[in-house]
């Protein structure tokens, strides 16, 4: 079994990635919509970013993402 992530077979780890996203976005925007926050994150750099394989932002945990967007913004 071939374990390596590469940007053939990454985006079966983005739809986690993007829903622990999601909640803490909500959290921290004081409860706004997660379908909006989804959106928001789809739209985003970050996410574009994510979609790469050779930028590793695949190995972020959920707060780093968030932490990552907020920059970009």
């Amino acid at each position: 079994m071939n374990r390596e992530i590469t940007n053939k077979n990454l985006h079966l780890l983005l739809p986690g990635k993007v829903s622990f996203f999601a909640k803490i976005y909500t959290e921290e925007r004081g409860g706004r919509d997660l379908l909006d926050a989804i959106r928001t994150f789809y739209k985003s750099n970050t996410y574009k970013a994510l979609e790469q394989e050779e930028t590793k932002l695949w190995h972020y945990g959920p707060v780093a993402l968030y932490e990552e967007f907020e920059e970009r913004q």
